[in-house]
């Protein structure tokens, strides 16, 4: 499995995330609440992610080790 593939495109979506972040925090509009409501799914969205890649390479360190 081709981790680093997989890790390019997570960097990928970090990136768009990162720029809705940037969108959400500047907008000035939005008092502290409605920032913080709007930043939870990003928030919880990165970190799944995340835990999705560090899963894929545990499954493919694991695996290489069975094999040797």
């Amino acid at each position: 499995m081709d981790t680093q593939f997989i890790e390019a495109r997570f960097n990928e979506i970090y990136q768009e995330l990162e720029k809705e972040v940037m969108e959400v925090l500047m907008d000035e509009s939005l008092d502290k609440k409605q920032t913080n409501l709007r930043m939870k799914p990003l928030t919880s969205t990165k970190q799944i992610l995340t835990n999705a890649l560090e899963s894929i390479e545990m499954v493919v360190r694991l695996s290489k080790e069975d094999q040797e």
